[in-house]
Order: C-alpha cells, then structure tokens, then sequence
C-alpha cells in the first residue's frame, strides 16, 4: 500500500506550493495539489502535523491549512515581525518564534495562544522541542542558547555563546542537541550542556536535519548536500542535489530505507533515497517537480504522525544534568495547556509562590 504524502514549500514569491506524491512505482511521480498566496510578504517557515500545515511569512501572520478538509483555517496574529521559526509538538501544541523575540505556545484544538514569553532580547532564530515535549530549546541574536521546562513552565537555563547561533535541533534520541553557527555545526551534550564536538561546513549552512541519532544531513550555500557522523566528527558522504543552493532539507522512514527531501533556489523539490543501515553512499533520485519558484522552506505532510501519550509531569530541574535525570524517567509526556506557563526572564522572579501575577 502506498504511502499518503505531501510536500509543502514556500517561496520568495509568497505562495504556498503542495504536492501529492505517489510511491507505487519505483520512480515516484509528483503531482500538484494546489497553490495558495495567503501572505503578503516571502514565506519564512513551514511545519506539519497530521492534520495541520502551517506557513509563517515577513507578514508577521502564521496562516493555517487544514489537510484533511482541504480548507484555509485562518491565521495566528500574536507576532510583531518575521515569523522565524515553526514546530509543531505531536498533534496538539505549536511553538512559533520570531523577530520580536516572543516564543508563542498554541493549542492546536481551539488554536488559541496558551502563552507568549519574550524569550530572547532580540530575534528568536530557531527552536526545537525535545522528543519527550519536557523540554525546548532556542537560540537568538542576543548569542544566547536557552533552555525551556515544558513541565514546570519556568526557564531552566541559559548559555551564553560567543556568536549568534541560526538553528538548534535536537537529536531523535534526545541525548543531544546541535547549534549552528554560521558554517559550523557545534554538537552539546544534554547533562553536561558542553559542547562534545564541531564540524566545519565549506559554506554557511542553511538547514540541518537528523536523519538517524548520529547522521545529520547539512546543507548550505552551495548546491551540495553533506552528511555527518556526529560521534566521528567527519563528513561521511556528499552529492551533489541542485543546480544552486539548497534552501531547506526534510526526511522520514520509509519501510527500511530513509528518504531525503531538498528544496532549492533553483525552484525544484526532490525525494534522495538513503540506506542508513550500510556505509554512506550518494543516495538516488526518487522523483522531482519544478515549482519554477524560489524556494525558501520545506516541511512534509504524513497524516499517519505518531500521536505523543501522556505520563506524569516530572518534578523541577534546573541544571543539565538534573534534567537529563528527568527525562530518563519517563519517555513520553504531553504538553498541557495549564503548564505552559513559561516566564518572563527579563523581569526579576518573585520570592513567594503564587499564582505568578
């Protein structure tokens, strides 16, 4: 049975690009399944869950798709400036962060914003939620990398870096976490929140994706895309994807094998397949479209996301470690709304336990 997939870009041009991709045969073909011009400036981010996409622009307006009824949901106006980054947690939560340097936590039921923290004194650049939902992390250009209890909705640490870091993600596993920098990728251990390993890309880097706990698929101002070894520290593999520099790379699973996705300036989108279980080789074309676009954010859409189960909150952790303890404990806990309630770090903590106001 094939599998039901999607792809989702967006472009410089302001529009919305999705694609039905059809897996039966071994060249898989793509199909266009609309077009949408929902903002009124280029399209910045892009992220999926099972059911929704979201697109967020340099019109400070996250816009809405619902991919089950096929319909335009609306659109979030909580920013003030460019949304930067997009993640959706599960089926339930999305963390939005921008240049007014708020991260915003959304309920997906009622789509209401649970809470809006200034997170960073200057633009958030990017954020990533730790596989367990306990945890996010977020970089901005105040060259801070902060760290964010879900559970008890307090910041848990902050770490000073000496540059502005453009992109933070955490590893499957959530053992570790990766900054970017420019054209280096820095490698952090979670108990120790020190840096365990960096590798230097050839050009800035523009997008990073882990494609297993230790191989993470680089690419950059050029039209090649890397792989690296994190425990290595080495490249492993290279090919050449686009005629110009890739903008944006995505994957998931298929069956036994992973499948890369790579989005370009030179306004294609295309599916690499990848075995991740021998030595790296360059991966084969799977199937391409040319939205004759310039292309600035990818994200795919699979409605059969695993949905998170929820367990006990864990107790406060305020250090690396005692959090790395915590989320040994239990693996999966889900985002409720009554806990979110992360604070204002640039205003002085109140002594007494109250209610917070």
């Amino acid at each position: 049975m094939a599998a039901v997939l999607e792809l989702i870009a967006g472009s410089y041009e302001q529009v919305t690009f999705g694609y039905r991709v059809n897996t039966d045969a071994e060249e898989w073909t793509v199909n266009a399944n609309f077009t949408h011009h929902a903002h009124t400036a280029s399209i910045s981010a892009a992220a999926a869950s099972e059911r929704f996409v979201v697109t967020g622009s340099k019109d400070e307006t996250i816009q809405l798709y619902d991919m089950k009824k096929r319909t335009e949901h609306g659109a979030l106006l909580h920013h003030d400036g460019t949304i930067t980054c997009l993640e959706f947690y599960g089926a339930s939560h999305l963390l939005s962060g921008g240049e007014d340097g708020l991260i915003c936590v959304w309920s997906t039921k009622k789509w209401e914003c649970l809470k809006s923290i200034k997170a960073h004194h200057g633009h958030v650049t990017s954020l990533s939620v730790h596989p367990s939902g306990k945890l996010a992390l977020s970089v901005g250009t105040d060259k801070t990398l902060r760290t964010w209890n879900l559970i008890n909705g307090r910041s848990a640490f902050i770490k000073n870096i000496k540059q502005n870091a453009h992109i933070v993600r955490w590893s499957p596993d959530g053992d570790k976490y990766v900054a970017v920098v420019n054209d280096k990728v820095n490698t952090y251990d979670l108990e120790t929140a020190s840096v365990t390993g960096t590798i230097t890309n050839p050009k800035r880097i523009s997008s990073v994706k882990f494609l297993n706990n230790s191989i993470l698929a680089v690419a950059g101002d050029d039209e090649v895309v890397r792989f690296c070894d994190l425990g290595k520290e080495k490249w492993v593999c290279e090919f050449k994807a686009h005629e110009t520099r890739v903008k944006a790379v995505d994957s998931f699973m298929m069956e036994d094998y992973c499948v890369l996705v790579t989005a370009s300036n030179d306004g294609f989108i295309k599916m690499w397949k990848l075995n991740l279980k021998k030595e790296l080789e360059s991966p084969t074309l799977l199937g391409e479209v040319n939205t004759t676009a310039r292309l600035t954010c990818l994200a795919v859409w699979k409605p059969s996301s695993v949905q998170q189960t929820a367990e006990e909150p864990a107790a406060e952790a305020t250090t690396s470690e005692e959090l790395a303890q915590e989320l040994s404990k239990t693996k999966r806990v889900r985002i409720v709304a009554e806990e979110v309630v992360l604070e204002d770090e640039s205003k002085p903590k109140k002594k007494k336990k109250d209610s917070g106001k």
